[in-house]
């Protein structure tokens, strides 16, 4: 009985200190004046609007929430959060793979001239970064220490600077006639696309050579094969070089025969996709026969689609039908056979790659393609519409049917994207790796789908907000908001004070 009093006096002797520290800050709030409700609502607002606009800066730039990350990153961890990672993501992974571009442009004579011209660097570290990890995997093999000259070169890809990559294959050359020497010369310091022709033609024979050469030793070694493998990667790439150094030069039918006898001549290399040179090339000459050829070979379900296959077969069949498109007219007597399979193409392509439309309509600007591109992403979009849109115009009605059509694909592809109507789900890395791949310094990445705000932008929008409107009445009404603020702290002490008294009285 007794410990039972001694700790209800006990519980008593703390509410009342309890209420003397409550009652002693309703008097400290009664003493401030309202300056001090400015400064504090002020404060609030300049602090919660900065936050907002670096949380609207990441999100542009990043495409996510910093607040939102470093809670994920960071602190779900030390509070016992799982990273839920499901085979779904996986997959998606492994669709963001990243693919060399197959009309890459010369780095001496187009990128580099760009860069005098605007002052404005094309291509990115992670790109440049990427080709000459692809010039080391196709130009060099495990003997090259063998050789001085193909020693040489290959330290010469691995080099960052660039003068190093030129001196090193002058110094090659001094050697022997090395065909990597000449390619880094026509790619990087031809300044144009004649002296680029030039080169590649004295590196073919070299190649030429080394492949004799190569093919007669093939079967003597593991060495001999790894040296036949590379010299033929050498001699494809130069061929195909050549041929877009061709096409670019005008000579599109001269062009268009190296690409059909390289094809022939090396059928298994479809890594480096010669087809959609070709397929660029045909659709210059108008030949749109030997086009619909070309997809009836590639455009197969067992082969890997891109943009180039699905759209250029979108044009294909808007040709037959666009010079006579009307919408008001489709409105009032219904689609046509011919209409409904152009809409039906066009609708593959969109749901395919949806960035490629605005860059056709031109509803954003281009920029020149990067070195390499992801499937269905943006640097896809950028490579396609640079050098296809010349072909979509020269089609009288094309563009208008594109126009009329491409935004009804999104009605058809269900939302949230767990899956796709005739592919496979769109991948959710695209934006991550088309922001490695594109500058963004003055490209503003194209995003599909396009995600909403997050949360913690839309609660510090209106955070700052309505400290900002709390800020503005104290300020124009000083007297009105003190006597607020006193009402809310005698209101809070007056609730204080009843729920004391009814813990200190129980039943």
């Amino acid at each position: 009985m007794l410990s039972c009093r001694a700790g209800y006096a006990r519980w008593v002797n703390f509410e009342h200190q309890y209420f003397l520290n409550v009652l002693a800050f309703s008097m400290f709030l009664n003493t401030l004046t309202p300056k001090f409700y400015v400064a504090l609502t002020g404060t609030s607002s300049l602090i919660s609007g900065l936050i907002l606009i670096f949380e609207w800066w990441y999100f542009r730039k990043y495409g996510t929430s910093f607040i939102e990350q470093v809670s994920v990153s960071h602190l779900r961890p030390l509070l016992g959060g799982v990273d839920n990672s499901s085979p779904t993501n996986s997959n998606s992974s492994n669709e963001c793979k990243v693919w060399r571009n197959p009309l890459n442009l010369f780095r001496g004579a187009e990128y580099n001239r760009y860069t005098w011209v605007t002052g404005r660097e094309p291509l990115t570290y992670y790109d440049m970064n990427l080709s000459a990890q692809d010039h080391q995997t196709f130009f060099t093999c495990d003997s090259d220490h063998l050789r001085p000259a193909d020693a040489i070169m290959q330290k010469a890809w691995r080099e960052r600077n660039p003068q190093a990559r030129i001196s090193a294959a002058h110094e090659a050359l001094e050697l022997e006639d090395c065909a990597t020497a000449y390619i880094l010369l026509a790619e990087e310091e031809a300044t144009t696309i004649v002296e680029a022709e030039k080169l590649f033609k004295q590196a073919v024979k070299a190649g030429e050579g080394c492949y004799r050469r190569s093919q007669q030793l093939q079967h003597h070694g593991a060495q001999y094969e790894s040296d036949i493998r590379r010299d033929t990667n050498v001699l494809v790439y130069i061929k195909r070089r050549l041929a877009m150094c061709s096409r670019k030069l005008g000579r599109t039918r001269e062009a268009v025969k190296m690409m059909r006898d390289l094809m022939k001549e090396f059928p298994l290399l479809s890594m480096f996709n010669i087809h959609e040179n070709l397929l660029e090339s045909l659709l210059e000459l108008q030949n749109y026969a030997d086009v619909q050829a070309v997809l009836a070979k590639y455009d197969d379900i067992s082969l890997p689609k891109s943009a180039t296959i699905c759209y250029t077969a979108a044009l294909l069949k808007a040709r037959a039908v666009s010079d006579k498109f009307s919408p008001e007219a489709a409105s009032r007597r219904g689609l046509s056979t011919a209409e409904m399979n152009a809409v039906e193409a066009i609708h593959r392509a969109v749901e395919f790659n949806p960035h490629v439309p605005k860059y056709l309509l031109e509803m954003k600007s281009l920029i020149l393609p990067p070195e390499h591109i992801l499937k269905r992403g943006d640097s896809e979009a950028i490579a396609y519409a640079f050098f296809h849109l010349q072909h979509w115009k020269r089609v009288e009605g094309a563009l208008n049917l594109l126009h009329c059509t491409w935004e009804g694909t999104f009605r058809m592809i269900p939302y949230p994207l767990e899956k796709g109507h005739l592919f496979y789900p769109y991948p959710i890395c695209t934006e991550t790796a088309d922001r490695e791949l594109l500058p963004t310094v003055f490209h503003e990445v194209s995003v599909y789908p396009k995600k909403e705000l997050p949360f913690f932008i839309l609660f510090t929008a209106g955070l700052c907000s309505f400290t900002a409107m709390l800020a503005l009445l104290t300020h124009q009404f000083p007297e009105l908001m003190g006597v607020f603020a006193k009402a809310v702290s005698l209101l809070h002490r007056s609730h204080t004070l009843s729920s004391c008294l009814c813990k200190s009285n129980p039943q």
